[in-house]
């Protein structure tokens, strides 16, 4: 062996010799040496160890100052919904922004959209995508990237705006009454579990084939003849979406207050929604400081239909976004927003505040990450939709608090709404769809560049 070969067989040897690289005896003596042993010490580690440690948390005194429910610029509520034990908080929060448009437009207060209509063929067309996505990639490694995540991420429950305005556009709109909620529909994960098995086990007969030598016609024959099994699943969980129906405005108690008329869903989309385009009319923004500001981002495969459209936004920093909110508020115009919902959340008053939990006391260490940080390290991203109806200002015209309306039921946090403080906004907002007349002649113009792509893995796809 030559003086080279015997350094380098010698090095991992000395390596493990002088790096603390695994936790010793000596190293583990040290960290129990470490820790605090005082009375006061021992019963913190009581009370954490036997309930719940956000309880421990609980700035009581915070807790206990009556809540500020009072807002300067407050939209009107059109009644609260509930997504029940399912993730389509967004298909929820798109259909509540559009009922509060069209019942100003039309005269229906108690107009209520189907979320059933609307998820079924969500479902539907997230298999095709996936299927198509399966096809298109088909020359592609099975570890390859882009498959691994196709296979990883088959089909959800969740969403973005975008496919609320493709799904709208396409397929139209039906008032809840004629496609009411099923108990699948409210319960999600079991029927998705079989879907998702489902469509894998149709992406590997797929890949089969194509290496068999099928060409990419004879796939999408086969592709659909797959989705006449997913069809049927469908059917059996959440019903036969209507196709035509009779309906009569009713006002906010169901009493009905004018002429009953024959709609397709298309027909009562354009209806509800006269001279709006949701795709053109409407811009999301985010804010992200993790990326470059005042540039348009799209993410690969971040759509609900094959034909539809990429989640598309224009990333600003968030004291360019905030006046655009207020000016829609001022206009009486609700708008989709999303958020990181369970951080620093009150469950029992609704209160979204950076002081309503002392974690740092708790643990005796910071958590001093920022959001660009945050959203790097995967630790925070946009988990939840809901509606963003109110603001309040100070004298300054300075917004302090604002409001959304949640999708959790009546009876959760403060009558159904979540309210947020003006510096929680700041850590905790993503992402808000605002129509484009609220934006600045030079915000226009950012819209015109071209979109910079980001992968399908991009932690800013995280669906709400």
């Amino acid at each position: 062996m030559n003086k080279i070969s015997m350094a380098l067989c010698a090095f991992p040897l000395s390596l493990s010799m002088n790096a603390q690289t695994a936790i010793t005896s000596d190293v583990l003596s040290m960290l129990e040496k470490a820790q605090p042993t005082t009375a006061a010490d021992r019963a913190l580690r009581n009370v954490v160890s036997s309930m719940s440690i956000s309880k421990v948390a609980l700035d009581q005194q915070h807790a206990a100052a009556a809540t500020d429910t009072y807002f300067s610029l407050e939209t009107k509520n059109q009644g609260v919904t509930n997504q029940e034990s399912s993730g389509r908080c967004w298909l929820f929060t798109g259909l509540n922004v559009l009922r509060h448009r069209a019942a100003q437009k039309i005269g229906a207060p108690g107009l209520m959209f189907s979320q059933m209509y609307g998820f079924f063929y969500d479902q539907l067309e997230k298999s095709n995508l996936f299927l198509q996505g399966i096809i298109d990639t088909r020359t592609l490694s099975l570890d390859d990237r882009t498959v691994d995540w196709l296979f990883q991420n088959p089909l959800s429950d969740g969403g973005t705006y975008t496919g609320v305005a493709d799904l709208v556009s396409k397929y139209g709109l039906v008032p809840q009454e004629v496609m009411a909620e099923t108990y699948a529909a409210n319960h999600t994960d079991e029927l998705n579990s079989h879907l998702k098995r489902k469509l894998r086990e149709f992406g590997i007969q797929l890949r089969e084939k194509a290496q068999q030598g099928a060409s990419q016609k004879q796939l999408e024959a086969e592709k659909v003849e797959m989705l006449k099994t997913i069809y049927h699943m469908l059917t059996l969980a959440y019903g036969e979406p209507v196709k035509k129906f009779e309906w009569a405005p009713k006002d906010a108690n169901g009493k009905i207050i004018g002429e009953a008329r024959t709609f397709t869903p298309l027909e009562f989309y354009r209806y509800c929604c006269p001279d709006e385009d949701l795709n053109a009319d409407y811009v999301m923004l985010m804010n992200d400081p993790s990326r470059d500001y005042n540039k348009v981002y799209e993410i690969e495969y971040d759509r609900h239909l094959y034909d539809g459209h990429n989640w598309l936004y224009l990333n600003l920093p968030i004291e360019d976004i905030k006046p655009l909110c207020i000016a829609s508020i001022k206009d009486s115009l609700q708008m989709y927003f999303s958020c990181d919902v369970g951080k620093q959340l009150n469950r029992n008053n609704g209160l979204l505040d950076l002081k309503n939990y002392d974690y740092e006391s708790i643990f005796g260490t910071k958590f001093g990450m920022n959001k660009k940080q945050r959203i790097q390290s995967h630790d925070s991203g946009s988990s939840h939709a809901m509606t963003l109806m109110a603001v309040d200002l100070d004298a300054n015209g300075k917004p302090t608090k604002w409001k959304v309306e949640n999708s959790w039921g009546a009876s959760y946090g403060f009558a159904g709404h979540l309210i947020m403080t003006d510096e929680w906004f700041d850590e905790y907002m993503f992402r808000v769809v605002v129509n484009k007349k609220y934006l600045s002649d030079a915000q226009r113009q950012l819209l015109k560049q071209k979109p910079v792509r980001l992968p399908a893995w991009d932690p800013m796809f995280m669906e709400e």
